[in-house]
């Protein structure tokens, strides 16, 4: 279709829904219509329910950039949800916004598409099939749904806008990329008056949110977190408070962990390009310049599948260095159990922005991926933020831990994370890994040194289940006789060897006897990677010299979790991780040096909660 012709059809499209619209809600309206509050929470307002009288419409925001090289700015696609009376009454209201790169749908995770783990290190990777392009599901006025039946009844717009690249937003995909900070300021930008809108994404009459107070939350799950957190770091006048639900707050992190490639738990053999692929539902016009300049002159260019060594390329890509760009309250939420996104990807910006003065506040549970703080704690949080309610949200405690067992809605609060009275203390190995040696905390020298062999067809979760393994080495507690709270990230000091220039490592701390799974429990407590090759720099890998011992020392995912009585609590050291490492030929043969390797656990209570758990206080 020519540019000028869709233009005037998504003009008058635009144009006929908002008077239809209107026109419903002047006649509907008998009598001015006001938020309220009980107990500082916003409350639904019957003038507000009836969603047949609300007005959806959507546009396109003018951005500040131009990132798919057609010479004009880039405008990005919205929808709007707002009460009736903000056209009838003249009622404003702040704005509920969340945006997303997959309101139109994404490509195939079928696994042919994704980069083979079938790579042995330091080797070049397999060539990768390329991704069918992705078939848009494009959807108006709204392209979403979410947040709109909870939050427009109580007062409140709710925005939806995809990011650059994306259904109908204009742009290139650039996976955390500048522009997708600025798309989403432009967006607040607009809801402030300060930026233009359009009822078509060229040319088009202007839009102007009259409605709105200027007041904007930020908030979504996983990439649509990470979106939140970005626009965040730009300072953004207007956006009162962010709340990102398992955030990737850097891409390296993501797919690399301590110089090691390391896949997302679920999507081995996902990377950078491969995400780039799957969100790429945008114009099909501009699709093959944004690959040519994007995907392969920047990401397969810069992303580094050989070495997984840290560089400029995803420093760029890592948001904890634009944290002093942040002004709004931040609420971050995450699962301990997450293996795609990690928990650290959360913790490490709560502890940045404590750093830079904030005072951030976060809310984990035990599970998995994806898991919003409940809607009443985000309820006093926005009616706080955004209508100014003196419900003392902002001096509440820092961190919320939903505790083993209870539901999501019911969490424990604590002064800040990790727990205040947590302390590390170090756990020696004692010799007997390849069935189960010791873990103490008095330190026996001359343990000497235990071997084991690499082999990737075996998974973790067969490693640590087996009651003898040369494939892995195991070093448990003594029972626990009362329960023991970890609150923070475990750190383990390896010394370790390899007769082959490169081998992984991995470590998994787990609960004994293994039960995974069964009775709804997991044995993982958590777990770590990390390169040897990069043993003294993450941006330099340097040949394992066959026979040599390197020491490493790195955290482990950060956890919060109260072990039951009549577990013991075990250090799991093995090679290639079949869940998120590449595979190699099996055959590596690792050596560990006990004297040089333990772990700090953190506990809270420190030394003496830990001797009274193992029945060891006198």
């Amino acid at each position: 279709m020519p540019r000028h012709l869709k233009s005037t059809v998504f003009a008058r499209t635009s144009v006929a829904l908002v008077a239809l619209h209107t026109s419903v809600a002047i006649a509907q309206s008998a009598e001015r219509a006001a938020p309220v509050f009980v107990n500082g929470e916003a409350q639904v307002v019957e003038a507000f329910k009836g969603s047949k009288n609300w007005i959806q419409h959507d546009l396109w925001v003018e951005t500040s950039f131009d990132s798919d090289g057609d010479g004009e700015l880039d405008r990005v696609h919205v929808d709007v949800t707002r009460p009736a009376q903000t056209e009838s009454e003249g009622l404003k209201v702040p704005v509920v916004y969340e945006s997303s790169p997959y309101f139109s749908g994404i490509g195939s995770d079928d696994r042919q598409y994704f980069w083979s783990p079938n790579q042995e290190l330091g080797g070049a990777p397999p060539k990768r099939t390329p991704m069918p392009p992705v078939e848009a599901d494009n959807k108006r006025p709204l392209m979403s749904r979410s947040h709109v039946s909870w939050w427009v009844p109580r007062g409140f717009a709710v925005v939806h806008s995809a990011s650059p690249g994306t259904g109908l937003s204009e742009g290139c995909p650039t996976i955390g990329g500048e522009n997708e900070s600025l798309a989403p300021k432009a967006v607040i930008d607009w809801l402030n008056g300060r930026a233009k809108g359009f009822t078509a994404p060229d040319g088009g009459e202007e839009v102007v949110a009259k409605w709105s107070t200027g007041k904007v939350a930020m908030l979504g799950t996983s990439y649509n977190g990470t979106l939140a957190l970005a626009a965040a770091t730009t300072g953004v006048e207007g956006l009162e408070v962010v709340v990102p639900d398992a955030p990737n707050t850097s891409y390296y992190h993501y797919y690399r962990s301590n110089g090691l490639i390391r896949h997302p738990g679920g999507y081995m053999g996902e990377d950078i390009d491969v995400l780039y692929d799957a969100i790429n539902s945008g114009d099909p016009e501009r699709r093959a310049w944004c690959n040519e300049n994007v995907r392969d002159k920047l990401l397969l260019a810069s992303h580094d599948r050989v070495s997984g060594d840290y560089n400029a390329f995803w420093k760029s890509r890592d948001y904890v260095h634009a944290l002093s760009g942040v002004k709004c309250a931040v609420f971050l939420s995450h699962g301990l159990a997450d293996w795609n996104v990690m928990p650290s990807h959360s913790i490490r910006i709560y502890r940045a922005l404590e750093t830079l003065g904030a005072k951030p506040a976060l809310y984990l549970h035990q599970g998995g991926h994806g898991g919003m703080p409940p809607l009443d704690m985000l309820n006093r949080w926005f009616s706080h933020y955004l209508y100014g309610q003196d419900n003392g949200v902002e001096k509440t405690p820092r961190s919320w831990i939903v505790r083993e067992e209870n539901p999501r809605a019911g969490p424990v609060s604590y002064p800040a994370y990790p727990h205040p009275e947590a302390a590390s203390v170090r756990l020696h190995l004692g010799k007997g890994g390849e069935a189960c040696g010791s873990l103490e905390v008095a330190a026996t020298k001359g343990q000497g040194v235990e071997t084991l062999v690499d082999d990737v067809a075996l998974s973790g979760a067969k490693l640590a289940a087996a009651e003898s393994s040369k494939h892995r080495l195991l070093y448990a507690t003594a029972e626990l006789k009362a329960p023991l709270h970890l609150s923070g990230a475990p750190r383990v000091r390896v010394r370790v060897s390899s007769d082959r220039p490169a081998a992984n490592l991995s470590v998994w701390l787990v609960a004994l006897p293994w039960a995974d799974g069964k009775g709804g429990r997991s044995s993982v407590i958590t777990r770590g990677w990390a390169d040897p090759q990069n043993a003294t720099s993450l941006s330099e890998s340097r040949a394992l010299e066959p026979g040599k011992f390197y020491e490493l020392e790195f955290e482990l995912e950060p956890d919060d979790q109260i072990l039951p009585a009549g577990q013991r609590l075990a250090l799991m050291v093995f090679s290639s991780d079949r869940d998120f490492t590449l595979w190699p030929a099996a055959g590596t043969k690792l050596g560990i040096d006990l004297d040089g390797t333990s772990l700090e656990l953190p506990v809270v209570g420190g030394e003496k909660a830990l001797a009274a758990a193992l029945g060891l206080a006198k």
